[in-house]
């Protein structure tokens, strides 16, 4: 079996370039059977909403593998266990695409070493933000490199706690790009600049002046906010409660609030009923970074 953290990716100004893996999961279980036929079941919430033939995520990254190393892909039976939601921006096509990889990997004998299936999910994912904490777990920051991705290690400190309100509506990755301007000013590139470095350092040493400061970007929170109801009012709840600040996850809608231990629970209770004035309901879960990323469990 194959377990796939979910991930949140951007954390405010690292926009398509920071993601971190959170203790929410996916399992996938990859078994050949003796038919000619595929086989794929799907457990848990949203269930219904998972393909279950040849189109399914995870098969196709199982077919990518082994078509890269160039041989015959066994029948399977694929089992999927959801606990990552759907659409939310919590990286659920991530985990599908890690756990393809995996499973076909492991199957193989493991003819791909993690380096070379890493950039078998960037290519599929077509951005490194939330396959490769998905793969590898902790806080990760990648850019392009002359040899390809150069990918860091961010330290996460372990008074900050990720709480994540997640809301019964969903929020396209394609309907997020849209509304994104093609060019921005000096001034904002210098402000999202400024403000990843603050949120390294912030995220690395805990100090709360930091991550207060930090948790703003003028690239795509501005502009995405607006397709999110009741936005300002849940990150007003955020501060209020005592958390650090709130950003969207990934492409949303779940936001993603940071905040100090011993208000976690607070800061989870606030934004849920901050949403609520808004006829919004939603389940908010105090998370951890999960820093194994993607395992290979015996059944």
């Amino acid at each position: 079996m194959i377990r796939v953290p979910a991930t949140t990716a951007n954390l405010g100004s690292g926009f398509d370039c920071i993601g971190a893996a959170l203790s929410l999961y996916n399992e996938f279980t990859f078994t050949p059977i003796e038919t000619e036929t595929l086989v794929i079941a799907v457990q848990g919430l949203e269930a219904a909403r998972v393909n279950t033939d040849a189109t399914n995520l995870a098969y196709q990254a199982f077919l990518k593998l082994y078509g890269r190393i160039d041989r015959t892909p066994p029948v399977i039976q694929l089992e999927i266990r959801l606990g990552v939601p759907l659409a939310r921006g919590l990286g659920s096509s991530a985990t599908a695409i890690v756990g393809g990889l995996l499973g076909a990997n492991d199957l193989a004998g493991n003819p791909l070493s993690p380096a070379e299936i890493m950039q078998l999910a960037i290519e599929m994912e077509g951005h490194p933000d939330n396959v490769v904490p998905a793969l590898i777990g902790g806080c990760q920051l990648a850019a392009t490199s002359a040899s390809g991705w150069a990918i860091a290690d961010i330290p996460w400190h372990d008074t900050i706690v990720p709480v994540v309100a997640i809301p019964n509506f969903e929020l396209s990755t394609a309907e997020a790009r849209s509304v994104l301007p093609t060019e921005y000013s000096r001034a904002d590139a210098i402000f999202n600049t400024a403000h990843l470095g603050l949120a390294i350092r912030g995220l690395e040493t805990g100090n709360a002046a930091w991550l207060t400061a930090a948790l703003t970007d003028r690239i795509h929170q501005p502009y995405r906010q607006k397709l999110i109801p009741g936005y300002t009012d849940v990150e007003q709840a955020v501060i209020a409660a005592g958390g650090y600040g709130m950003v969207i996850s990934g492409a949303g809608p779940t936001l993603l609030a940071l905040s100090r231990t011993e208000c976690s629970e607070a800061v989870a209770t606030a934004m849920t009923e901050a949403w609520a004035t808004h006829d919004v309901i939603a389940v908010a879960h105090s998370l951890t970074v999960d820093m194994q990323g993607a395992m290979i469990i015996d059944n």
